[in-house]
C-alpha cells in the first residue's frame, strides 16, 4: 500500500537534495511537489494545501542543525505531519460492558462481514475474550451462511434466529444470550446500506439506540478514495461512530482516505484489513504508516506479528534444541510454518527499512514460495526428518523422486538447512525474532 505516493514524496525530496539551507524558493517548489503527490493519492485539495502550508511554515520556522541537512529534515517534518494528519496515536477499541457490544456498519461491499471474522479472531486471540458474532444482515442473500462460515473458521459462535427479518429483535436477543452464558464481546453484523438511503440510515440509528454499543465502527473501502471519506462522513453525521475500519488495503488504493478521514470526520482510524486471511487485520498506527510511507519500514510491527505466532515455552524448547545442536529439519520445517501464519511474505519483507522497494516488483507467492521445501522435507521418513546425517545419496534420490523436484533441490535444501542450523545456532542468545528472520533466509523458490 502507498506505493505510488512514496514514489512520489521520494521524488519531492530530491528536490533539496545538495541545497545548503531551506528557502522561500527552493521549499515551495518542494512543497508544490508534495501537493500533487497527495493530489494524486486522492487526498483532497484543501487538505492538501493544509498540509503543505503547514510544513513550510515548519521549516522555514526551524533553526537547521549544521548536522542536518534540508532534505532530510524536510523528510522528519513531513513524517511528523503525515502522522498528526491520521491521528498520531493508535486508538483502542472500547470493549467495556457486560457484555460489550461492537456494531459494524457501512457501505455494500466494504468487507463488513468479512471484518466482523476478522475482529472476532482479533479479540479472541489477542485479548483472550469470550466473543459472539450476530448475524443482523437480513437483506443480503446468503449474508448469514457468509458469517456462519468465517464463524467456523476463528472458532466463534454466529448468533441468529431463523426467519426473523427484524435485525434489533435479532440484536437484542444476541446480547441476552451473551449476557446469560458469559460472553465477553458481541459483534454485531449489519447489513450494507447507501447514506443516501432515507429507510435504512433510519434503521442502523433506529438499531444503533436500542443496543447503545460500546464501539460502533464504520466500514469502508479504501480502493474508494474521497468517495470512502465522504461517505464516512454522511454516516458519521447520523451514527456518530466511534472508528473507522479501512479494508482492501492490499488493493490498488492510493492512500487518500487514510490521510484524510480523521480530518473530515474527527474519528480515528482503529484497524486496516489486507488480505483474505482472518489473520489479515492490524491495528492502525499512524506514525508506524507515516514510516512505511516514506520507506523507513516498520519493524515494530513486524515484531509484533512474530511475537503473536511464537510463544515462549516454544522458544525455549527450540533453543535448548540449539544448544545441543540437535535443530532437526522436522523443527525448520515447522518454523516455515509459523513464518507463513505471519501473512504476505512480501508485505512482511517491506517492513524493513529500504526493502520495500527492492521488491516492488517482485511476485512472491507465499504458497509457492516454499512449496519445494515442503514438499521435499515431507518426503523423508521421519528419521531422516530428525537426523538429517542420514541422508546419503540414495535416499537424497528417493526424496526427489518423492517431492516431485530434482537431486540438486535436495542437495541444495540440506545445504541450507545446514547453514541455517549454524546460523540459528549463533544468533540463539538473541532471542526467537532472530531465529525467525533467519529461517526466512532459508526458504526456495
Amino acid at each position: 500500500m502507498f506505493e505510488n505516493l512514496s514514489e512520489r514524496l521520494e521524488r519531492s525530496f530530491k528536490i533539496l537534495k545538495g541545497e545548503g539551507k531551506i528557502t522561500e524558493i527552493n521549499i515551495a517548489e518542494a512543497m508544490k511537489d508534495i501537493r500533487r503527490a497527495l493530489l494524486d493519492a486522492d487526498v483532497s485539495y484543501k487538505i492538501a494545501k493544509q498540509f503543505c502550508d503547514d510544513v513550510k511554515q515548519k521549516a522555514l520556522g526551524m533553526n537547521v542543525l549544521t548536522a542536518v541537512k534540508p532534505q532530510q529534515m524536510i523528510v522528519k517534518i513531513v513524517h511528523d505531519e503525515l502522522a498528526a494528519l491520521m491521528g498520531s496515536d493508535a486508538s483502542e477499541i472500547n470493549l467495556k460492558g457486560q457484555p460489550a457490544v461492537v456494531l459494524v456498519a457501512g457501505l455494500n461491499g466494504s468487507g463488513k462481514t468479512t471484518f466482523s471474522g476478522k475482529l472476532a479472531l482479533n479479540v479472541k486471540s489477542r485479548k483472550g475474550m469470550k466473543v459472539m458474532l450476530a448475524a443482523c444482515d437480513t437483506f443480503r442473500p446468503a449474508a448469514i451462511d457468509q458469517l456462519k462460515v468465517l464463524g467456523e473458521q476463528v472458532g466463534v459462535p454466529v448468533f441468529t434466529i431463523e426467519g426473523e427479518k427484524d435485525p434489533i429483535t435479532i440484536a437484542k436477543a444476541a446480547i441476552a444470550k451473551a449476557k446469560a452464558e458469559n460472553y465477553s464481546v458481541v459483534i454485531i453484523d449489519t447489513a450494507g446500506r447507501l447514506a443516501v438511503d432515507q429507510e435504512l440510515m433510519d434503521e442502523i440509528s433506529a438499531l444503533h439506540q436500542a443496543v447503545t454499543p460500546s464501539e460502533t465502527l464504520f466500514v469502508v473501502d479504501a480502493m474508494t478514495g474521497q468517495d470512502a471519506v465522504l461517505t464516512a462522513k454522511a454516516f458519521n453525521d447520523r451514527l456518530d461512530f466511534d472508528g473507522v475500519v479501512l479494508t482492501k488495503m492490499d488493493g490498488d488504493t492510493r492512500g487518500g482516505a487514510a490521510l484524510s478521514i480523521k480530518t473530515v470526520t474527527g474519528k480515528p482510524i482503529k484497524f486496516i484489513s489486507a488480505g483474505e486471511k482472518m489473520e489479515a487485520l492490524d491495528v492502525f498506527h499512524p506514525t508506524r504508516i507515516a514510516d512505511r510511507i516514506l520507506g523507513m519500514g516498520d519493524v515494530v510491527s513486524l515484531v509484533e506479528k512474530a511475537q503473536e505466532q511464537f510463544d515462549e515455552k516454544q522458544a525455549r524448547e527450540l533453543k535448548k534444541k540449539l544448544a545441543k545442536d540437535q535443530f532437526t529439519l522436522q523443527d525448520f520445517y515447522d518454523q516455515i510454518q509459523q513464518v507463513k501464519k505471519m501473512g504476505d511474505i512480501k508485505d512482511l519483507a517491506a517492513m524493513l527499512p529500504g526493502v520495500g522497494k527492492a521488491i516492488k516488483d517482485v511476485d512472491i507467492d507465499n504458497d509457492k514460495a516454499f512449496k519445494s521445501t515442503e514438499a521435499i522435507i515431507l518426503s523423508m521418513t521421519p528419521k531422516e526428518r530428525e537426523h538429517p546425517e542420514i541422508i546419503n545419496g540414495s535416499r537424497r534420490k528417493r526424496i526427489a523422486d518423492g517431492s516431485g523436484t530434482t537431486l540438486a533441490d535436495v542437495n541444495k535444501l540440506l545445504k541450507q538447512f545446514e547453514g541455517t542450523r549454524k546460523a540459528m545456532k549463533a544468533v540463539m542468545g538473541g532471542g526467537m525474532r532472530n531465529m525467525m528472520m533467519r529461517g526466512m533466509g532459508g526458504f526456495r523458490r
